[in-house]
């Protein structure tokens, strides 16, 4: 079984903003995947189950706010006696430029709060993760809440778009073929012409 998290902020008004990058991805794969999103009450997640090449996946979507995501987390792990080593979370990075992914296999919060709630949920940071670039440059005036919360221009939905399905295919190439594979196919700044062929 693998437990697959997309971060975000429940509500239509966080729908297009950056923050909801995880979001955006982890529908992408629903979507890939034919699965229906049903509210799970006592995990506080709206959750999606597909059976994919004989394993069992659970999608989720946290419907606490974006520093609570370990509160369902956690306890869904719990539940059906999933480990850290089940876990795949996807979440924006606003250091990373638009369109760029860095999956790691384990690793800090570095600043992000969804991650820092599961982290501290859990009791472990040993769980693989993807990024994805939310492109906050050097030159930008928003504050950081403010930017990762504001609206998207019709450009950066576009780029959005294509960074969440660069995500949904990069969590079936770690399903398939491993956390390293996945890094060396996904984590480069543009997709190379090796991985278009796949």
């Amino acid at each position: 079984m693998k437990v697959l998290v997309g971060l975000g902020n429940p509500g239509a008004e966080y729908a297009h903003t950056p923050h909801n990058l995880g979001f955006q991805a982890i529908d992408v794969l629903a979507e890939k995947l034919d699965v229906t999103w049903k509210f799970e009450k006592r995990f506080n997640t709206l959750a999606a189950k597909a059976l994919r090449k004989g394993e069992t996946l659970w999608l989720l979507k946290p419907q606490t706010y974006m520093n609570r995501s370990g509160e369902s987390v956690g306890p869904f792990l719990k539940y059906y006696g999933a480990t850290a080593s089940d876990l795949l979370v996807l979440s924006d990075d606003c250091d990373l430029p638009q369109g760029r992914l860095r999956i790691r296999p384990a690793g800090s919060a570095g600043g992000h709060n969804g991650l820092k709630s599961i982290i501290a949920s859990i009791g472990t940071e040993a769980f693989a993760r993807i990024r994805l670039g939310a492109g906050r440059t050097p030159g930008e005036r928003r504050g950081l809440v403010d930017f990762v919360l504001h609206r998207y221009s019709e450009a950066e939905a576009a780029e959005a778009k294509n960074t969440a399905t660069r995500a949904a295919d990069a969590v079936e190439c770690w399903l398939d073929y491993g956390i390293s594979e996945a890094q060396n196919r996904y984590n480069a700044v543009r997709p190379t012409k090796k991985e278009e062929m796949l």
